[in-house]
């Protein structure tokens, strides 16, 4: 990607209105980001959010997606495999991490992931394993953790993080294993999951070949990554490329 690109350039184009699908982690930042966007170009976005796994499918299935913004970089990865996306455009845009979360008027104690054990922990959400990348996460968390097997009889699936979060808000769970990114906007108690019981979640972003609009897509890209849209991404709790995370 050309980092001269600048969102600027487009200001004398007719107006587009980009389709960009998300991860659900992106629910809050993406916005914000996109209406800076917005306002410095005079193009619209509209979002996508969802479980990664299952917006990849979208893509493979020649949905009009003129951004990809995964959870986690394999699935950007796998489609530039299958011919879906413009290589060039591959790029690292952060790093999530993830969070015991209750509601804040939720009255357990939890200060390690090995705490989910307790008797009164009841009902505990993760995010589909199979197809959402914090699910994996979780998952893998739990097995480093030495839990997953015990923990079996108290998880209940969400089909994205954000659902899956939902879960603890509603009170339908009594802690949800979320993303920080989430985390950090909702009124609520949590503590981050240690990085090293995990494997990164690295999370990228590209351009699919079917996009309607892959010039446009790429100068909202070098916007997300560039100096309007990184301090947003560092207020939701997302480690930047190049940066180091705060443990």
């Amino acid at each position: 990607m050309d980092p001269s690109s600048s969102p600027s350039a487009t200001s004398t184009a007719e107006p587009v209105t980009l389709t960009v699908s998300a991860a659900a982690d992106l629910n809050y930042v993406f916005p914000e980001i996109g209406k800076l966007w917005e306002q410095e170009t005079g193009h619209r976005v509209t979002f996508n959010l969802g479980s990664t796994g299952q917006l990849a499918q979208q893509i493979e299935r020649g949905a009009p997606v003129d951004l990809f913004a995964a959870a986690n970089k394999k699935f950007v990865e796998d489609l530039d495999k299958k011919g879906l996306i413009h290589s060039d455009t591959k790029e690292l845009y952060g790093v999530g991490r993830l969070t015991l979360w209750q509601r804040e008027e939720g009255t357990h104690e939890i200060k390690d992931i090995k705490d989910l054990m307790k008797p009164d922990i009841k009902r505990v959400a993760i995010a589909n394993p199979d197809h959402a990348p914090y699910g994996v996460a979780a998952r893998q968390a739990l097995q480093s953790a030495g839990i997953w097997d015990a923990i079996q009889p108290k998880l209940i699936i969400g089909e994205n993080i954000k659902q899956t979060q939902q879960y603890a808000q509603t009170g339908n769970v009594d802690v949800a294993i979320a993303a920080l990114s989430i985390s950090v906007e909702k009124p609520g108690k949590w503590v981050l999951v240690p990085e090293k019981l995990h494997k990164p979640l690295e999370q990228m972003l590209a351009v699919p070949k079917s996009a309607p609009h892959p010039e446009e897509a790429k100068q909202f890209a070098a916007f997300i990554n560039g100096e309007k849209g990184r301090p947003l991404m560092r207020k939701y709790g997302f480690v930047l490329p190049g940066e180091e995370p705060v443990s």
